[in-house]
C-alpha cells in the first residue's frame, strides 16, 4: 500500500504525455448553479481522453477538494485481517462542514465498502468518480504499482463504473484519475472510446502516510488558490490524519473568501 498512496500524494512522476491546457467544456453552466449534467471535456488530438487539473484562476474563488478511496485488487485479505481502507469519520466530518467534494473510488473499494458507496453515491452533496478497478499503474513507471495489461485498461474503467454501481450509488460522474497520476499519451488514446474527462490537480496534499495533520494543514493552505483541484485520500490505514487535516483546511479557507465545489463545479466553471 505504500507505493500505492505515494503515488496519488506526492510530486507526479514524469510522463511522456505533454502537458496541455484544458480543452473547454462541451457542457456545462456556471459553478454557482447546480450542475444537472456533469460537464464534460472535448477530446485532444486524435481523440486522446481529455485531461484536466485545474479550474480557471479568473473565477470566483472557488476551490475543489477530491478524495482518492483506494484499494487494490489484491488487498482482500488485509480488509479481512482488520485493515481499514476507508474513512467514515471522515466522509461524515464533510457532512457537518457541508463541504461538498468529489470522491475518487476503486471497484475493489466499492465491492469492499458497498453500503458506504452507495451511501456517499446517493448524496447530493458527493459525486463519485472512477479510479480504476484494480488500482493498478495505467504506464509504468508508476511508483512500484503493478501494471494494468494494455488490452486491459478500457476494461478496468468500465468494470469500475460497474461495481460502483452496482452499489446503488447514483451521483457517479463520468470523470477518470489514472492511480498514481501516471498517465502516457498511449493510454490517454487508449481510454478515448471511453468518453470519460481525465481529472489530476494542482495542490498536493501529502496527507498520504503522514502523521502531522498540522503540516499536511499548511501545505494545503500554501498551495491553494482560485480554481485549485485539492488531491487528498478517504483510507484511514494509510492516510490517517486527512480528516484532522481537513478540520483545519475548511475553516480557514472560508474565512479567506473561499467556497467549496465538486469537481463537475469546478469543469463547469471553464
Amino acid at each position: 500500500m505504500g507505493a500505492v498512496l505515494v503515488g496519488c500524494g506526492q510530486a507526479q512522476p514524469t510522463r511522456t504525455a505533454v502537458e496541455r491546457p484544458p480543452a473547454s467544456p462541451v457542457a456545462g453552466k456556471r459553478a454557482e448553479k447546480p450542475v444537472d449534467k456533469p460537464p464534460v471535456m472535448a477530446p485532444g488530438p486524435g481523440g486522446l481522453t481529455p485531461v484536466f487539473q485545474r479550474g480557471p484562476q479568473h473565477a470566483a474563488k472557488i476551490v475543489a477538494l477530491s478524495f482518492d478511496a483506494d484499494m487494490t485488487a489484491d488487498e482482500g485479505p488485509r480488509a479481512a485481517a482488520g485493515e481499514h481502507f476507508d474513512n467514515p469519520e471522515l466522509i461524515a466530518l464533510l457532512r457537518r462542514l457541508k463541504v461538498p467534494a468529489t470522491v475518487f473510488m476503486t471497484g475493489r473499494w466499492a465491492e469492499e465498502y458497498p453500503d458506504q458507496a452507495r451511501s456517499i453515491g446517493t448524496d447530493p452533496l458527493f459525486e463519485i468518480g472512477n479510479h480504476s478497478y484494480s488500482h493498478y499503474a495505467f504506464t509504468t513507471p508508476c511508483y512500484g504499482l503493478p501494471t494494468v495489461e494494455k488490452d486491459a485498461v478500457r476494461t478496468e474503467v468500465r468494470r469500475a463504473f460497474g461495481a460502483i454501481r452496482a452499489t446503488g450509488a447514483r451521483n457517479v460522474v463520468p470523470y477518470f484519475r489514472f492511480p498514481g497520476g501516471c498517465y502516457d499519451d498511449d493510454t490517454l488514446r487508449a481510454l478515448g472510446p471511453e468518453k470519460v474527462t481525465a481529472v489530476q490537480w494542482d495542490v498536493v496534499s501529502g496527507d498520504a502516510f503522514a502523521t502531522d495533520a498540522d503540516a499536511v494543514a499548511e501545505q494545503v493552505l500554501d498551495g491553494v488558490r482560485s480554481g485549485s483541484l485539492v488531491v487528498m485520500h478517504c483510507t484511514r490505514s494509510a492516510a490517517p490524519v486527512t480528516a484532522e487535516a481537513v478540520r483545519q483546511v475548511v475553516p480557514e479557507l472560508r474565512k479567506r473568501g473561499y467556497r467549496f465545489v465538486k469537481v463537475s463545479e469546478l469543469i463547469a466553471a471553464g
